[in-house]
């Protein structure tokens, strides 16, 4: 499928009743959130809101928020469209002339995919005379926000030396009309080409395209490898060159069928404040020091749409966004791992927090091999946790992989600590930023050894009986004979150490303990409620831990302390006043479809 950009999607959306538009006036502070939330929730449309308080312009969200929209947007599912590129890789290797031959259709696409550059565009109908950002529909997210902030813009850099392309999605915090924040986390194209150009002193020039087409907007957001053009991918993904056109205002090039076009620079050694914002953490992210945008120029088309998410505690937008885009680059593994069958990073974890790869282990230890390998690449070096499984599971489904865990896992033989390492710049566990921990269970099938055979019938009345153990325990729940999961209102650490150490609770594999805002019942909720409020080493415990040489040497049952501790952001809330608004007028909203 091929749209120049989102309004033409949108009009594909409408005829196929994936889009709800909203007449009513709307506030962007708040109440924008509040609706899109619920509308994923409850598997609502996209929204485009006609009439927002403030500006002339109209906001579309939840624009990608389901599966059906993701097929819609790439043409084909994305699991397909990620095998296909894998064979295509694994024709041309090596590559001969019958392959050529044979594949000559796939290398005209290839040839045809560069960049198609034009005199102007659509995305420059309107040139501001004045630039203000104060004229788009930009959003406060959630109620303790540090301000405005633009949500799904595509910041376009260059390598000041290369002159090699970036285009990313970063959040931007609004400071005023002509400046923002540039949030460039750790191994950030962006903010590699910043850090260059702050070497040398000089400053770098951005374009931010709002409302480009889908399949520019999926390789901006994609975890493609460092100096892989985003523009020709997406030229690749639709089947089309993307068309570019000089900026107004800086030399370098945008998209000329973008609805929305920002121009400005980002100077040297200039920081301010930026945050918090309430990110797909699910909480609020510290306030710290990043680089600053300064507007030179705005240029639209004639009657634009600005784009928006919101992200927060899941199911949100970039759920659907997200595994997308794993689903479409993750079977490359296998061309730098031929023993890798499958991956995923887990949304309710935040993606980068839980990471399962599934293994065909044809040597010992050979899974250990591969996890360091893992966790040496790109952006999945930041994984937190990475579970290894046999190759025949499944390492979508969680309950598969905890029964992985219960028959193959033995801490002192399968246990691995990495601590004083790079971890996502939205992780706030380990009380330093950009530095924490990480997690390695191999539980694979070994080749050494049979499988282990726990008493799963002792294990089954664990939920009755913990409650018994320790009073402070207000709701328990074991999974698959595997992870029990304790609910208390404090003293997470303690009540860890305490059950890891009963000897009923010995067969179990895993103890963890969460706050009181976790549902334990609700699957999603659980593996959101652990795997983002946990440092690997500080937060972790076990039964018996103890050197052999210089080898920690670990024992018994793992805990981890996955409760809300001091010094933790919060998680998001929304104001009860825009609940109770958007509740007098909710059903209203569905009426007419």
């Amino acid at each position: 499928m091929y749209y120049r950009a989102l309004t033409e999607f949108l009009m594909v959306l409408e005829k196929h009743g994936e889009l709800c538009r909203i007449t009513r006036p709307v506030d962007p502070h708040l109440e924008i959130t509040e609706i899109a939330v619920r509308a994923v929730r409850e598997q609502k449309p996209a929204l485009l809101f006609e009439n927002v308080k403030g500006s002339r312009y109209s906001l579309a969200i939840n624009v990608y928020a389901s599966e059906k929209r993701i097929e819609l947007a790439l043409g084909t599912h994305p699991e397909q469209l990620g095998e296909e590129i894998l064979q295509y890789v694994e024709r041309f290797n090596p590559p001969t002339l019958k392959t050529l031959w044979h594949e000559r259709r796939f290398l005209k696409r290839l040839i045809s995919i560069r960049p198609h550059f034009v005199s102007g565009g659509v995305a420059q109908e309107v040139v501001e005379k004045k630039p203000t950002l104060s004229d788009l529909p930009i959003q406060t997210c959630w109620p303790k926000d540090g301000g405005k902030f633009i949500t799904q813009g595509q910041v376009i850099t260059y390598h000041p030396r290369t002159w090699r392309r970036n285009v990313g999605v970063y959040r931007m915090h609004v400071f005023d009309e002509r400046t923002t924040g540039m949030h460039w986390q750790i191994q950030k194209g962006g903010g590699f080409h910043f850090s260059v150009a702050e070497n040398l002193n000089q400053s770098l020039e951005v374009a931010v395209a709002l409302g480009t087409s889908p399949a520019l907007y999926f390789a901006s957001v994609a975890a493609l490898p460092e100096d892989i053009d985003e523009v020709i991918f997406a030229s690749f993904l639709q089947n089309r060159p993307v068309s570019m056109t000089c900026a107004k205002t800086l030399s370098i090039h945008v998209p000329a069928d973008a609805e929305i076009i920002l121009e400005g620079i980002v100077s040297p050694h200039m920081r301010r404040l930026e945050g918090p914002f309430g990110d797909h953490f699910g909480h609020y992210s510290t306030v710290a020091e990043f680089p600053v945008f300064q507007l030179t120029a705005i240029t639209h088309r004639r009657s634009p749409i600005y784009p928006a998410t919101v992200v927060g505690i899941p199911p949100m937008e970039d759920k659907f966004v997200g595994d997308a885009t794993q689903q479409i680059l993750s079977p490359l593994i296998k061309v730098f791992f031929h023993e890798v069958n499958k991956i995923w990073a887990y949304y309710e974890a935040g993606f980068h927090n839980l990471l399962v790869a599934a293994v065909n282990v044809r040597y010992k230890k050979e899974a250990m091999k591969t996890a360091c390998g893992i966790l040496g690449m790109g952006q999945l070096s930041l994984t937190k946790c990475l579970i290894l499984v046999s190759s025949s599971i499944d390492p979508r489904n969680w309950r598969s992989v905890l029964r992985e865990i219960r028959d193959n896992f033995i801490p002192e033989c399968d246990l691995t600590f990495l601590s004083h390492v790079p971890i996502d710049t939205l992780d706030f566990t380990s009380g330093t930023s950009e530095l924490g921990s990480k997690i390695i269970i191999d539980a694979t099938r070994k080749l050494y050894r049979q499988p282990i055979h726990r008493e799963r019938k002792k294990l089954s009345n664990l939920e009755q009986k913990v409650r018994e153990l320790d009073s402070r325990i207000t709701a328990a729940r074991c999974m698959e004979d595997c992870m029990l999961i304790v609910q208390c209102e404090k003293d997470g650490r303690s009540i860890v150490e305490t059950l890891v150490s009963h000897p009923e609770l010995q067969g179990c594999p895993i103890v963890v303990a969460v706050s009181s805002d976790i549902n334990v019942n609700d699957d999603e909720n659980v593996l959101w409620g652990i795997f983002t409020r946990f440092d690997c080493t500080r937060d972790i415990v076990v039964t018996e831990k103890m050197f052999v040489g210089c080898m920690p040497v670990y024992k018994g049952v793992l805990g981890i302390d996955a409760t809300l501790k001091q010094g933790y952001p919060e998680p998001l809330k929304m104001d009860p006043n825009v609940i109770q608004r958007v509740n007098e007028y909710w059903d209203s909203l569905w009426k007419n479809r």
